[in-house]
């Protein structure tokens, strides 16, 4: 069978190109529902977009590859194209749209917009075999046992990176780069949780508290969340794309308050309280107390020199940790790293090597901050390629 365009993966970046690219499209994916990610993002609401989306918030080898994509569809046109069908959102915190009910809604948008568009859609469906042919493309298609051939005169890759492995994430779209000669960057597990040994924080799994989190790159302020395992919290997810194994991480439990000052007040006018008993007036008790025997938190507050409350306030707010690793792709929300931006146009996310071929979404080398900023990429890049398949 003959096809204008063929899409690989049936995300949101597949689903949003196929859905504008024109002509006889088909999109092929081995799930058993198209935006299995999208369904299960945002707690079941989906963090679609992010009002405040910049290309500073993306990180890649090339930090401009995001501009020409992210300038020619935006935020804005995502959300008009939700408000034209009808969805409800809010924003939670930091810009960051969520549905008012399901994200199966947006599944629901991008599945009606390809029936409008005529896509053939084709699920559980393997692809066996991808190769360049004289006209375009072929590949071969397994399902169920069945092979089918087809051809197109344009492919897009959308196939996602490794995030996520039990909902079925491949290096599929790595395979396909490389078999045409792309280079790949190392990719890593991003957006995902610290882990320590020993079960360092096991005792308060639980406890969360606001904090700024930072690791080689940008600070962040925002939840942290003390695991079984280690560390988690939107906090911890962002610094997360910016770690590298053997790296610490600094935290400050305070970020909002002149801790020092606070307690050189009360020193002076409650000097018989405990520091812990001060402490826990700022910080979750149940860490104020984990942390009374690492950080000497012991004595009465009027005991305490203007020089050990400095010491204690240092160690609050820059305590370094270095985590043992991550929780892997198996949590993480998305993949660092991925097909080298220096072999595709940024204008259409064409191939500069192989006309016709297309590589958009999560399998490129651009990973975005938590918060909207990974399904903003998928929308543009994907809008970025069916423009110029419209062509």
């Amino acid at each position: 069978m003959d096809y204008d365009t063929l899409v690989i993966g049936a995300g949101a970046a597949g689903m949003m190109c196929a859905a504008h690219a024109g002509g006889r499209v088909l999109v092929v994916d081995h799930a058993r529902a198209p935006g299995e990610k999208i369904r299960i993002s945002g707690g079941g609401r989906c963090n679609f977009t992010n009002m405040y989306c910049d290309p500073q918030a993306f990180i890649s080898e090339n930090p401009h590859f995001v501009k020409s994509a992210l300038a020619r569809y935006t935020q804005w046109d995502f959300i008009a194209l939700v408000d034209q069908h009808g969805i409800a959102w809010h924003e939670k915190t930091l810009g960051q749209l969520f549905c008012d009910v399901s994200a199966k809604d947006i599944v629901a948008m991008l599945r009606k917009l390809m029936q409008d568009a005529g896509v053939d859609l084709h699920l559980q469906t393997e692809v066996s075999h991808f190769a360049k042919s004289p006209d375009g493309f072929k590949a071969t298609l397994v399902k169920d046992g069945h092979t089918q051939h087809i051809t197109a005169k344009r492919a897009v890759i959308a196939s996602g990176g490794k995030s996520i492995p039990k909902m079925g994430a491949t290096g599929f779209a790595y395979d396909i780069a490389r078999q045409f000669g792309h280079r790949v960057t190392e990719t890593e597990a991003a957006l995902v949780p610290f882990t320590f040994p020993d079960r360092r924080f096991a005792a308060i799994s639980g406890v969360a508290c606001p904090a700024r989190v930072q690791a080689n790159g940008p600070a962040f302020d925002e939840a942290l969340l003390f695991t079984h395992r280690g560390l988690s919290g939107p906090a911890v997810l962002q610094a997360s794309n910016y770690w590298h194994a053997g790296e610490a991480i600094t935290v400050n439990l305070c970020p909002n308050t002149d801790l020092a000052q606070v307690l050189k007040d009360k020193r002076t006018t409650d000097g018989k309280k405990a520091l812990t008993t001060e402490l826990a007036r700022h910080l979750p008790a149940r860490l104020v107390e984990h942390l009374s025997g690492e950080h000497d938190l012991q004595g009465r507050l009027g005991d305490a020199s203007d020089t050990r409350i400095a010491q204690i306030t240092n160690s609050l707010s820059a305590w370094s940790l270095t985590p043992s690793g991550t929780e892997g792709y198996r949590t993480a929300e998305v993949t660092r790293g991925g097909i080298d931006t220096a072999t595709l146009n940024s204008k259409t996310m064409e191939s500069k090597s192989t006309p016709g071929l297309y590589f958009i979404g999560e399998a490129v080398d651009v990973t975005g901050w938590l918060g909207g900023y990974n399904f903003q990429w998928a929308w543009s890049s994907a809008m970025a390629s069916a423009r110029a398949l419209q062509g």
